[in-house]
């Protein structure tokens, strides 16, 4: 892979994992039609490397919170060993268990991963289901404003937002776009979606790359060689990231998602059209 590659993979990664337009839906793009990209598992491993980066610009946005959360982590962890309780929920300890509850779905799609990674190649489902977060843009721009936050949203919502995530797993699928839809329309703040969405996250990630670097570690290690290629792909991802996040809370604010949602419509039925001209080997400049 070349340095320049690597920035373009970065920045793909960076944007795609927070604008609600799917990251995993433009890097199988990127390098199923485009030929960016490495093979096996220095492939594996810089995608992992990548999650790094965004999961870095998570912590970055919203460190207060997670600094809260750590806090009352410890806290909570206290009070079980004492057998005390607070008389009041506090809002971090909430938000904690929300997380948790709407974690619990991904759980699902241990025993079919398998299946999900293999679509990851398939770039006609991928432009479908760029189409399907087209769709949930849309319909979640012409929802009404609601008023859950942290206090109020249950653990039903929250089981609901994670089993979005859950089938967000998909490529071309946006996991920040179904996480915020599916707080919408269970009545969120928009604020609250995004923050919950985002937060919900962490955990993803985490859990996600730990099953990747087993992947790796089967396959054979990484090279050393490419650590440039590494170090500037998690930088650029980091950074685009970073922005990418004030900038879907700067549009959650105004609730418009609608130019996301047309471009999501045209990236799909772009893809989906390329394909067909792959399969027909009618353009033979497509990998």
């Amino acid at each position: 892979m070349s340095l320049l590659n690597a920035l373009l993979l970065g920045i793909i990664q960076g944007v795609t994992e927070f604008l609600p337009i799917s990251s995993s839906g433009h890097l199988s793009i990127a390098q199923n039609l485009l030929g960016l990209g490495m093979e096996g598992a220095d492939d594996v491993f810089f995608g992992v490397l990548l999650h790094l980066g965004t999961l870095g610009a998570v912590f970055a946005a919203y460190w207060p919170d997670i600094r809260e959360m750590v806090l009352e982590f410890i806290q909570m962890i206290r009070d079980v060993a004492g057998r005390t309780a607070p008389k009041k929920i506090p809002p971090a300890r909430r938000m904690i268990l929300l997380i948790v509850v709407g974690t619990l779905p991904l759980f699902l799609i241990l025993p079919i991963k398998d299946v999900v990674e293999g679509l990851y190649s398939n770039t006609f489902f991928v432009g479908g289901a760029l189409l399907v977060t087209a769709l949930l843009l849309y319909f979640c721009d012409h929802t009404g404003k609601g008023k859950k936050n942290v206090r109020t949203a249950t653990m039903a919502d929250a089981l609901l937002v994670g089993v979005g995530q859950a089938i967000a797993t998909c490529p071309g699928i946006s996991r920040s776009g179904m996480t915020i839809c599916m707080g919408c329309f269970r009545g969120f703040e928009r604020k609250f979606a995004v923050r919950f969405a985002f937060l919900l996250s962490i955990p993803a990630v985490l859990g996600a790359n730990i099953l990747q670097i087993k992947d790796v570690v089967e396959a054979g290690g990484i090279d050393v060689k490419l650590l440039p290629a590494y170090i500037l792909g998690v930088a650029a991802a980091a950074v685009s990231g970073y922005l990418s996040i004030r900038l879907v809370r700067m549009v959650a604010d105004k609730g418009k998602f609608g130019s996301f949602a047309y471009y999501c419509c045209a990236a799909g039925s772009l893809t989906v059209i390329l394909s067909i001209f792959r399969a027909l080997n009618m353009l033979p400049w497509l990998k």
